[in-house]
């Protein structure tokens, strides 16, 4: 004999497993981590005036606005303006929602550029997420 009647002790049961699963929900909704592991820079630089420029703010646009829209958060691309190439790769966490992508790849550009100013290759790697760019083709 229990110290409970049956019903109360199965009503509590149901409750405990109904707490548990909405526990469960909270941790399946994670937010990114965009703590930065790292930055690395090439030793390479380029001017104000310099096309690469261009090229550069087309791939990291790019990279930021596509790579959550494709199916594993992986995306290569190259600029089309032959003056000055730019080359970049992107990847997020698969266990990310599509927006949370976005905003961790939003966080590493943010990284690569305040560190690698002005420089013709960049990457940050974020726990959930990393950006690379470069003036030259690379295959990480």
């Amino acid at each position: 004999m229990g110290l409970l009647p049956k019903s109360i002790a199965q009503n509590l049961t149901i409750l405990s497993s109904i707490l548990l699963l909405f526990s469960l929900c909270d941790v399946a909704r994670c937010k990114p981590n965009t703590t930065v592991k790292i930055v690395q820079c090439n030793i390479g630089t380029y001017t104000e005036g310099d096309p690469f420029t261009i090229s550069l703010a087309y791939v990291l646009a790019e990279l930021e606005n596509v790579t959550p829209a494709r199916q594993g958060y992986d995306f290569r691309d190259i600029s089309p303006y032959p003056n000055a190439f730019a080359y970049g790769h992107a990847a997020c966490n698969q266990t990310l929602t599509s927006s949370d992508c976005t905003a961790c790849l939003s966080a590493a550009r943010i990284a690569v550029l305040s560190s690698c100013d002005h420089r013709i290759g960049g990457r940050s790697v974020l726990y959930d997420c990393t950006i690379r760019y470069e003036q030259y083709p690379f295959d990480d």
